[in-house]
């Protein structure tokens, strides 16, 4: 078997390779963050208008659930992977069909068990996709890179939200036009990235110890568990200030009453919009000076501090001229995050071999969020201070992890 190439061995990685893996991981969140946004909570609005808010709760945390599990165990078995195409590229072109397939199956559910389930199947699927997209980064990517690189990616996110409430507001389609625009957009990775053929040398595979290994990297290094727990509380407020964003606009701002013959949709479209735009210029701002001065932390702190500062006046002042300011700080904080952030944890990862499986675990902090989110914010909304409260919260989360990034002691 062939071995990964040390740090210093890496080549710098051309213009192909990061195409490929900006358009596979836009053709990613657009088919998760497009229902989680709009097609879900429409569709759910219809089927329990009543209920609306703990049935959307309900889908989105058992789906998110589900990856916690699916994630880290398709990374595993993707460091284990030794089949002609490569390590990766089977679990991202097998999980995107499995995606297509089921948002196609969502198209037709009346129940909330029958959304449920669909959604289930896209997030099982998404999770396998995304374990091979994540690990081909520390795979082929140098460190002086990866801050550029991750920027790319990581400015897919919100591009994605941006393209796919576009394309459900403004275009018929719905579920059949994110699985399409999911297809098309990964094949690029399978053209154009190169990958390995063969795993790296490993343990036998044994039931039980592979199950333990999952934990290995959080008890035994102290700056992948920091890493893991600064990650966690920032997308547990992302996922917490995010999920009721539709019904926000609806019920407290009262979008259509402030502007007549408009929708809440559209407002949240503008939104999005704003919230990209800061996206993508902070984040490629934020992954090329970290990659020129070499710090990462500091950029992490910063970020997350201006996350919180967006957080906060909404649950001062939840009115539309804020909601807009709210937009600009958090998107200009979530850009810096998400590149910088991303390129931070390739450096604490504890093992090369297992690179798959110790960022599954990492990403267990990115699916967690959005398990715990609805029983955070459903509570929060319902009967514990409203969107204001919800809004205090979020911001809360985002201070702390701002602070307790500063505790990794080996990457500066």
């Amino acid at each position: 078997m062939t071995a990964v190439a040390p740090v210093s061995a890496q080549p710098r990685v051309g213009r192909r390779f990061v195409g490929g893996m900006a358009l596979a991981s836009l053709g990613l969140w657009t088919a998760l963050y497009t229902p989680v946004q709009v097609l879900l909570a429409q569709q759910l609005a219809v089927i329990a208008p009543a209920d609306k808010e703990s049935a959307l709760g309900f889908v989105t945390g058992l789906g998110a659930l589900v990856a916690v599990v699916a994630n880290p165990l398709a990374g595993a078995l993707s460091d284990r992977t030794t089949s002609r195409f490569g390590r990766r590229k089977p679990w991202v072109a097998g999980g995107a069909v499995l995606a297509a397939a089921g948002l196609l199956f969502l198209l037709g559910q009346s129940t909330v068990a029958g959304v449920a389930a669909g959604w289930v199947v896209v997030q099982v699927a998404l999770s396998a996709m995304l374990a091979g997209l994540v690990a081909t980064v520390p795979d082929q990517v140098p460190v002086r890179q990866r801050g550029v690189v991750s920027a790319w990616v990581g400015a897919t996110q919100p591009m994605a939200t941006l393209a796919g409430t576009a394309l459900v507001t403004l275009v018929v389609g719905g579920y059949a036009l994110v699985a399409g625009v999911l297809l098309v957009l990964v094949l690029p990775f399978l053209f154009w990235v190169r990958d390995d053929r063969a795993a790296v040398a490993l343990p036998p595979l044994r039931l039980r110890g592979f199950l333990a290994s999952f934990t290995t990297g959080l008890r035994t290094d102290a700056d992948f568990r920091w890493a893991w727990l600064t990650r966690f509380l920032i997308q547990l407020g992302n996922a917490t200030g995010t999920l009721y964003l539709l019904y926000f606009l609806r019920d407290e701002i009262r979008y259509a009453e402030l502007f007549p013959g408009k929708r809440a949709e559209q407002g949240l479209l503008l939104l999005v919009l704003i919230y990209t735009v800061g996206i993508v210029v902070s984040a490629f701002v934020g992954g090329v000076v970290s990659d020129r001065l070499g710090r990462r932390k500091g950029l992490v702190t910063a970020a997350g501090l201006v996350i919180a500062a967006g957080s906060a006046p909404l649950a001062v002042w939840p009115t539309w001229p804020v909601t807009v300011l709210s937009a600009v700080l958090l998107g200009l904080g979530y850009g810096v995050y998400v590149s910088v952030d991303q390129a931070l944890i390739t450096q604490v990862l504890p093992t090369d071999g297992d690179r798959g499986r110790d960022l599954g675990v990492i990403s267990v902090a990115n699916s967690l969020p959005h398990v715990l989110g609805p029983v955070i914010a459903a509570p929060l909304v319902s009967s514990l201070g409203g969107y204001p409260a919800l809004f205090a919260v979020t911001a809360l989360l985002g201070l702390l992890g701002a602070v307790l990034v500063r505790r990794i002691k080996n990457v500066p």
